[in-house]
């Protein structure tokens, strides 16, 4: 019964794409890019990073489920491959059945380029016999790197070498990938906006928490620095997370080496060492905290003002005289 409703839901399906398949250009975005589809085979989850000279790539570009697979849908977009790439794959279809389902309803075929990675790390690319050179695609094991409109031919190549020998989390591995493009030249009209987007590689029932990361650089001239910025703080605010987290359960120690983890890496951002000091003050190391209030409020005064308001509530669980004091130490 359960392969019946499968096959009927895949039926279904294909009828569906066969009514929206696209004229070529009629209404496609010209999302010319590179781009990364992958798996991470350790902790099972799926991702895509790409980079264009075309504003907020990512809104057509990047799709991804936890659960599913990830995919790049590019060239002379046709958008509607993300989401239904998708439901395909829920379906129970593989990476390369997913794509061909895709190319075969789909008048604009030669002109898309598309990569696909499944839950399983399967992956199928394709590249449109009229999509602008330079254009092409690789595939290694569980991801595929796909091109066009490219300055030269180095760029799939370049982008596979690292991602192949870059190391750490997913969403560092695709920057590492992206960096590489942009190195070797990349999109030939240069740079504009770029995302990474990481999913779980098992759907929860709290699909809030489904996503690992999913950022986006929307317009900029820089858009691949800027990306490797942004993910910086990503990681910088997960660092205070866990100092938080770590407060909660009177770990001092183990607070304090989160939040300077987080401020080592984004040393100039005042929230972070502002709410250090809160953590620092309700746990009784007043002494320690002062200097950085300090800091924080002679480099902004309006958080003195926010110190204040936190007491009532219980944020800051200081005496009304240690309170002067933090207060004091901005004068």
């Amino acid at each position: 019964m359960k392969r019946l409703s499968s096959l009927i839901l895949i039926g279904w399906l294909v009828s569906v794409h066969s009514l929206v398949a696209q004229r070529p250009f009629h209404g496609d975005s010209f999302a010319h890019t590179f781009s990364i589809v992958a798996r991470d085979s350790v902790t099972g989850d799926v991702g895509v990073a790409v980079q264009s000279h075309w504003f907020s790539v990512g809104s057509v570009v990047a799709w991804a489920e936890a659960g599913v697979g990830a995919i790049a849908t590019q060239s002379m977009v046709n958008v509607s491959f993300g989401p239904r790439g998708l439901e395909l794959l829920k379906s129970g279809l593989s990476a390369q059945e997913t794509l061909d389902q895709l190319i075969s309803s789909d008048d604009g075929r030669d002109f898309r380029q598309v990569g696909i990675v499944d839950i399983k790390g399967n992956v199928a690319t394709y590249t449109g016999a009229k999509c602008i050179a330079e254009a092409g695609h690789r595939q290694g094991r569980q991801f595929s790197v796909q091109a066009n409109m490219m300055l030269n031919d180095k760029v799939p190549a370049a982008m596979e070498r690292a991602y192949r020998s870059a190391r750490g989390p997913l969403p560092q591995r695709l920057m590492a990938a992206l960096k590489a493009a942009q190195g070797v030249g990349g999109d030939i009209r240069g740079q504009q906006s770029a995302t990474i987007l990481v999913v779980k590689g098992q759907q929860s029932d709290r699909p809030w928490e489904d996503k690992v990361v999913d950022l986006r650089v929307e317009d900029h001239p820089n858009a691949v620095a800027e990306m490797e910025r942004v993910l910086n703080v990503h990681y910088a605010y997960e660092d205070m997370n866990l100092g938080d987290l770590a407060m909660e359960h009177n770990d001092v120690p183990g607070a304090l080496k989160h939040y300077g983890a987080a401020m080592a890496k984004y040393p100039n951002n005042v929230e972070m060492k502002y709410w250090t000091a809160v953590s620092l003050a309700n746990a009784g190391r007043l002494n320690e905290a002062l200097s950085i209030f300090r800091e924080v409020f002679r480099k902004e005064p309006n958080w003195a003002l926010l110190t204040r308001r936190l007491v009532p509530n219980g944020m800051l669980t200081v005496s009304e005289a240690e309170l002067k004091k933090i207060l004091d130490s901005g004068k």
